[in-house]
């Protein structure tokens, strides 16, 4: 007869298999992950020097939170770039500091999250690449 024990000994190990096999995956496919990203990064837009500047001076009050090899994340810079937008980006994935500000603001601790202070001082922490990406174009395109 196998002890109860057993069950969650054996499960325990399957959840630290699964674990180690994504944390080895992560580590496998990160050095493609950050080729793609610098690869990838499309041209800006050209806009007039006045029209720049007001884009520069909006964008002041806007911060993206992001992993560096999350492919959500890339998508979103590259919409950034595309758009030639000067947004603040803050790596949440390593810093503990920016972690916290995003888990404390938005709630969790999700990427990609842009964060929006309104004229009030009022802040929005949107999430979703989609729902970002679809911000930024109505936007600033």
């Amino acid at each position: 007869m196998i002890p109860a024990s057993a069950g969650i000994i054996f499960l325990g190990n399957a959840i630290y298999m699964i674990k180690f096999f994504f944390k080895t995956l992560r580590l496998v496919l990160m050095p493609f992950m950050l080729l793609w990203s610098k690869l990838g990064t499309p041209h800006g837009i050209k806009r007039s020097a006045s029209a720049q500047q007001e884009v520069d001076v909006a964008c002041q009050k806007l911060a993206l939170y992001h992993f560096k090899t999350c492919p959500f994340c890339i998508k979103v810079r590259h919409e950034i770039a595309r758009l030639s937008l000067p947004i603040i980006l803050r790596e949440a994935q390593y810093d503990e500091s920016n972690r916290a500000v995003l888990l404390q603001g938005g709630g969790k601790v999700q990427t990609p999250c842009l964060q929006i202070t309104n004229e009030q001082g009022e802040t929005q922490w949107l999430y979703e690449s989609k729902d970002i990406i679809a911000y930024l174009q109505k936007r600033f395109a």
